[in-house]
């Protein structure tokens, strides 16, 4: 099947399972039970398991490529393609029946060197009606929901030249030391942007910054469990003429944690600065 036309039909089975999962979260549910020591949740990650079966359901019917990139690990073969499925990307707020949660879907590409590079990635959220897209080579596209129908356009990020007026958006870790970066690195960039938002999830944030709504987003050391969000929000930036790299301007690795940075392209030197 052709990149493009996986893409559109990629992104049917998102808005199918973000249906689901939006019919439970607005039926009635008790908070108190939720949530465990570790803060994660019991609600959550019973969706997250019945959401991730329905869309590998529907892919292996679809066009399985040759597997799913949690399962392979170091046996990805050069050459390969393999889809990567997320579990609920901003869980706290679809808990807390916050709108800003997502469904997201990848496929990674292995190139000759065994190197994995996102070339497909679909970020879905119910609530706001927007559905993000993004092919190799074919741009960035979103769709939103409108009262007189479906509206896609093509997405570019902003043209701010600078950090004076910009608005920028971060993300913080469970972690202490880590979410310590965060705030230590916000707290020199005061006063510098317009505004400083904390609102999430990340693959919401890196769409936010590809259609010009932010014109940049960082967010110290993402673990492994963050792929899915953060390469299905990747390929959306990518392909929408953004910048996307690690807090010291090497390429974003997929086998290791990032510090992670994704600007219109023209404000990141500006950023650097704070970021090393």
């Amino acid at each position: 099947m052709e990149l493009r036309d996986l893409t559109i039909q990629t992104a049917h089975i998102a808005v199918e399972a973000g249906r689901h999962a939006l019919q439970d979260q607005i039926n009635p549910h008790d908070l108190r039970n939720q949530m465990q020591a570790d803060s994660d949740a019991r609600f959550v990650s019973e969706i997250d398991d019945r959401l991730i079966r329905y869309c590998r359901t529907k892919i292996e019917a679809a066009d399985p490529c040759d597997g799913f990139w949690e399962e392979e690990g170091s046996d990805r073969k050069p050459g390969g393609h393999y889809w990567c499925l997320g579990h609920i990307d901003g869980s706290i707020n679809y808990v807390r029946n916050m709108a800003e949660w997502t469904i997201t879907i990848s496929l990674f590409e292995v190139d000759q060197a065994g190197k994995p590079r996102p070339i497909l990635g679909i970020v879905h959220s119910p609530v706001l009606g927007l559905t993000y897209m993004a092919a190799e080579g074919q741009g960035a596209i979103r769709v939103r929901r409108t009262t007189v129908g479906d509206k896609r356009e093509k997405i570019m990020p902003s043209t701010t030249s600078s950090l004076k007026g910009s608005v920028v958006s971060f993300g913080m870790s469970y972690f202490p030391r880590e979410s310590e970066r965060a705030l230590k690195t916000v707290a020199q960039l005061a006063g510098r942007p317009a505004d400083i938002k904390r609102v999430g999830p990340t693959s919401l944030d890196l769409c936010r910054v590809a259609d010009g709504s932010y014109d940049a987003y960082f967010e110290p050391m993402l673990h492994s469990w963050d792929i899915p969000a953060v390469s299905a929000g990747a390929i959306v930036v990518r392909e929408a003429q953004g910048r996307l790299s690690q807090w010291n301007g090497e390429p974003v690795s997929w086998e290791h944690n990032n510090d992670l940075v994704a600007s219109n392209g023209l404000i990141t030197e500006d950023l650097f600065q704070y970021l090393r």
